[in-house]
């Protein structure tokens, strides 16, 4: 073996750093079956804005095709409404991209009548159970103060 396959061999092995960060919170007074939808919905529309997180296609053995996912794991937090509240606040603030859940979403059936629950209540009136951010990972870290990972 020589010495460039070992390097390369190496390179492919070291763990894979990120400079950014898919981080998702989640008010921890929800139902599972809540968080799990919440969760979808937050992180749907990130590649569509921002298609660098988005990886290569997938295939299997037998050269089945399957979509391509994010390229980095997208983490998932959980806090009080307060602290996903101030979130928000700094998310804002240092203008990250964003996206956002509130309560009034459980009660809608269809993108449309989603957009104009949001529409209807001003930002700071926003009843939120979660948000989805991206971002330079110190400022997401930032963001995401207070809140702890999700058990």
């Amino acid at each position: 073996m020589t010495n460039d396959t070992t390097q390369s061999d190496t390179a492919q092995s070291a763990p894979v750093r990120f400079d950014t960060k898919i981080a998702v919170v989640l008010r921890d007074d929800l139902e599972v079956w809540q968080r799990l939808n919440v969760t979808a919905f937050l992180v749907s529309g990130l590649g569509t804005r921002h298609p660098e997180v988005i990886g290569e296609p997938y295939a299997d053995a037998d050269d089945t095709p399957y979509l391509p996912m994010f390229r980095q794991p997208v983490m998932v937090f959980e806090a009080t409404k307060e602290v996903v509240t101030a979130a928000h606040g700094r998310a804002l603030t240092r203008d990250l991209p964003r996206s956002l859940f509130t309560s009034d979403l459980f009660t809608t059936g269809n993108d449309r009548d989603n957009r104009a629950a949001v529409r209807a209540v001003p930002g700071d009136q926003l009843d939120l159970v979660g948000m989805a951010v991206y971002g330079p990972r110190n400022a997401v870290d930032k963001v995401l103060k207070g809140a702890r990972m999700h058990s």
